[in-house]
């Protein structure tokens, strides 16, 4: 079961993931395949936690990526750490990018956004969860606001998975280093393969 606070942005990226048709699905299966990947084994255990850093609506789209890569997880884009205990998951999965229009509609300013992200990703260190990083928000979801929420989450990573186009400047890539796997697709729709290989 799956819970999040309403963002009616979202509405149409889940109806546009829902009308992908089945022989899109297999050529993207086919691509995935044939690609290599950073992550040498998985390294997340099920189920997951799916929360914001930045209250952008592509947690809609992760959610959708998830259930698709059978996945199971809880999700609540205006998360507190105290409910990373009461969940029950193993795995915590940030979706990088920040919205102003988010932000606004939950009514968190930007420094209480970081601030909440930071105690988040501290309490998954303490309860030794895993942390996995998405960002499928491409080119738009770059930019300063985006790249203080990235910069803040990315270092308290095990493994990130992000669309190519948004890492076109490297930033991501250096966040990461040598010490933390990424792997890059080219589009949305396909990091569904990278994802589904994370989990045990």
């Amino acid at each position: 079961m799956t819970r999040t606070t309403p963002i009616a942005a979202a509405a149409s990226a889940i109806a546009a993931a829902a009308a992908l048709p089945a022989a899109f699905m297999l050529a993207a299966a086919s691509a995935a395949a044939a690609q290599t990947f950073a992550l040498a084994a998985p390294i997340a255990e099920k189920p997951a936690f799916v929360t914001t850093v930045g209250q952008s609506a592509d947690i809609e789209m992760v959610k959708v990526l998830l259930e698709r890569a059978a996945v199971p997880h809880t999700a609540n884009a205006q998360a507190k750490a105290a409910d990373l205990a009461a969940s029950g998951a193993k795995t915590l999965i940030v979706v990088l990018g920040g919205s102003t229009k988010g932000l606004g509609a939950a009514g968190i300013s930007v420094d209480a956004e970081l601030d909440r992200a930071r105690a988040l990703l501290a309490e998954a260190k303490r309860l030794k969860l895993t942390v996995i990083g998405v960002h499928v928000g491409g080119e738009a979801r770059r930019g300063q606001l985006s790249d203080r929420f990235i910069q803040a989450a990315v270092p308290a990573c095990q493994y990130v998975v992000a669309v190519a186009e948004g890492d076109k400047d490297g930033f991501i890539s250096r966040l990461c280093g040598t010490a933390i796997p990424i792997d890059k697709v080219e589009r949305t729709s396909r990091a569904v393969e990278p994802l589904k290989r994370a989990f045990r």
